[in-house]
């Protein structure tokens, strides 16, 4: 029996343009005769003859726009950029939500030919680099930017790699830049990588104070956030010299961005009438022009350097979370996250437990974080991030054996710390744990470490409080918590904070002030069982016995487990003031219900 031959599938390589109409449903929707009508006259008189000039066919039509082959990259980009250019022309007296607008995406690939058809991954991924672009727009892959650079008369936009829809693997893509044809391209700096994560420039403030010699505080409030700003943990700030550079001029931000590269751009502006000054901020995406974030300080002038200080400080609090909530955003929309990029949602789900107390969300950060080691062994942060999260449920009572998760985020401490010594939340981990494990007095020198090298570390300021009065010293707490929350009111931590201070007051028997900076604590947040149990405590010392039950089992509602022994158990320190004062507290709880056992 002769076997028949198999049917020779016809294969070949070509550059494949994909195009449709940006909004064709809405369009058809208003008007269906009209829309078809313009649709086939700008085919007709823009597209076809293009790409008919350039060597090209089109393979088929799709309703909506349609699909063309060339034998040549350079061709293929020369037809789309002409009939862009063309299409505007004739469209350009149209209302803008009634203009026909072509999106166009342009891949290199081994295609499978058929008569009225041509099939494979480079078409898909040219339909897919259409779906990205802008109305208006063209992008391009990788493999076609590589024939056409410097051949076609347009500059191109480095977009970074860009995971596209049902495409195995990330695409890097670019954007035409040609007489304003792609905003989208105006996202991406001309032929350079995409920016860094946490890249940021601030701008110099303006004075509004139509006083020149406020100049001089002006520029200090700049200076100083820009080194403020680039202590935080894998940020990139631009440095003083070149963002000065912009000083006096009306600049575009997302050119500022493009040309330095960076994600965000803060910028500000300082007034002063009379005995006030008044400070506005505003952080910018330099891709988009976004407004991210504004604040604002109003205040009467006292000591102005002062004032800077303080400004400065608040200031850099303030960012470091809407910077690391902007770069988990970014993240969050990535198909194939970097290291990096897992490294920031991890902080992202630390900021949402601080607000929330609740243990999902530091399993969901520890998860994160250790996802990034996997992908990068030496992303040091991130291991720092995995430490962080079993230092607080070690802390916040979530595990059932404290102990061992202490020893496990040590033992990442000591072998990442020489990798990090010049990070100031690294010290700060790392002393929070000493002090959870009866070693207050060295988890207070690696605090201090920390804040010399971030002198705006709130945490580490509340954590010496804490050791002060784990150390039977409880009467130096306040003054140590008071300068936290005067660098960062607003803290994510302060309700635990308000805490410690409330502990260090029932420690020192003041038990009404205790009550006092405990309820401000549950104002700050409702969900922290352990300041409800000391607030049952604090009260039922007092006396007020109904007030220290309902207290209780507010606190039971949210930690059903707790117990006066598991409490009593856990306690981090062997001082003699301090467990004798633990006593007073422990009679407390007994008074107002929480169970023993």
């Amino acid at each position: 029996m002769v076997q028949e031959r198999p049917v020779r599938v016809e294969r070949r390589l070509s550059a494949i343009l994909a195009a449709d109409v940006a909004g064709y449903s809405r369009l058809m929707h208003d008007d269906e005769e009209t829309t078809h009508a313009k649709l086939t006259a700008l085919l007709l008189d823009g597209v076809a003859p293009a790409i008919s000039e350039h060597g090209g066919r089109i393979v088929k039509n799709t309703g909506d726009g349609f699909l063309a082959e060339f034998p040549s990259a350079v061709e293929a980009v020369r037809a789309a950029v002409q009939f862009q250019t063309r299409i505007k022309e004739l469209t350009i007296s149209e209302v803008e939500d009634r203009r026909i607008a072509f999106r166009v995406g342009v891949n290199i690939g081994d295609v499978i030919v058929e008569p009225h058809d041509i099939f494979g991954d480079g078409v898909n991924i040219a339909a897919r680099l259409e779906s990205i672009a802008e109305p208006g727009g063209i992008c391009i892959s990788s493999a076609a930017y590589d024939q056409v650079r410097g051949k076609v008369g347009v500059e191109f936009a480095d977009q970074g790699e860009q995971n596209l829809k049902n495409i195995a693997l990330p695409v890097r893509t670019y954007a035409v830049i040609r007489d304003g044809l792609s905003s989208q391209a105006e996202r991406a700096r001309l032929d350079l990588p995409s920016p860094p994560h946490l890249s940021i420039v601030v701008l110099p403030f303006a004075n509004l104070s139509g006083d020149p010699e406020q100049d001089y505080f002006v520029d200090g409030v700049t200076e100083s956030l820009t080194t403020d700003l680039s202590r935080i943990s894998g940020s990139l700030v631009i440095g003083r010299h070149t963002a000065f550079s912009y000083k006096g001029k009306a600049v575009d931000l997302k050119q500022v961005g493009r040309e330095l590269n960076v994600h965000y751009v803060l910028e500000g502006s300082v007034q002063r009438g009379g005995d006030r000054l008044r400070v506005n901020v505003q952080l910018v995406d330099a891709g988009t022009g976004a407004h991210l974030w504004a604040d604002r300080f109003d205040k009467s002038v006292a000591d102005l350097f002062a004032m800077q200080d303080e400004i400065v400080s608040r200031l850099a609090h303030s960012l470091n979370a809407q910077l690391i909530a902007a770069e988990a955003g970014r993240a969050e929309r990535l198909l194939h996250p970097s290291s990096m990029d897992l490294y920031f949602r991890g902080r992202a789900s630390l900021h949402q437990w601080a607000k929330l107390s609740t243990l999902e969300y530091l399993t969901q950060a520890r998860r994160f974080f250790e996802q990034a080691v996997v992908l990068d062994p030496k992303n040091f942060y991130a291991i720092f991030g995995v430490a962080a999260v079993d230092v607080q449920i070690a802390e916040g009572y979530y595990s059932e054996d404290p102990v061992a998760r202490l020893v496990v985020a040590e033992e990442m401490i000591v072998k990442a710390l020489p990798h990090v010594l010049n990070v100031a939340l690294a010290h700060q981990v790392f002393g929070q744990l000493l002090i959870l494990t009866n070693r207050a007095a060295y988890g207070i020198a690696e605090c201090e470490q920390a804040l010399a090298l971030d002198r705006n570390l709130a945490g580490a300021h509340a954590l010496i409080g804490k050791a002060k009065s784990l150390m039977g010293r409880g009467e130096e707490t306040e003054a140590h918590i008071n300068e936290a929350l005067r660098l960062c009111p607003h803290h994510q931590f302060t309700h635990h904070m308000l805490l410690i201070v409330g502990a260090a007051k029932l420690q020192l028997s003041a038990d009404a002030e205790a009550v006092d900076w405990l309820r401000r604590s549950i104002e700050a947040n409702r969900t922290y069982p352990l300041t409800h149990f000391g607030l049952a405590a604090a009260l039922a010392l007092l006396g007020s016995l109904d007030e220290a039950r309902a207290a209780a089992r507010a606190g039971l509602a949210l930690d059903p487990s707790f117990t006066i022994r598991r409490y009593r158990d856990r306690a981090p320190s062997d001082n003699p003031t301090y467990v004798a004062s633990q006593e007073r507290i422990y009679r407390g709880m007994r008074m107002a219900g929480i169970p023993e056992e």
